[in-house]
């Protein structure tokens, strides 16, 4: 079921359809907004002259950044387990023969 979700950024109001669980969403538009809030709160210490989109685009930025990040963390993280996985498979092989 597609319910809505408004967030406000730069003082406007922007609604969207939630296709996915209605919490989620929110939560992600929150994420998007506190990132908007921090870049901007950053950005305007160091120019007072930095445009929304600029700032958007640093928000965005950050975003995709850290989900790199953590698909990095989590592919290591699977190969790892995989890796112990196969040892432990080994020695219970060894055991048993």
């Amino acid at each position: 079921m597609e319910e809505l979700v408004t967030i406000e950024l730069f003082g406007r109001s922007y609604t969207f359809k939630a296709e996915s669980e209605i919490m989620m969403a929110k939560d992600v538009a929150d994420y998007l907004v506190k990132e908007v809030s921090r870049v901007e709160t950053q950005q305007s210490i160091k120019s007072s002259n930095i445009s929304k989109l600029a700032i958007m685009i640093l928000a965005a930025l950050n975003i995709a950044n850290e989900n790199m990040e953590l698909k990095k963390k989590h592919s290591d993280f699977m190969h790892t387990i995989s890796r112990q996985s196969s040892d432990l498979i080994r020695s219970l092989d060894a055991f048993v023969q």
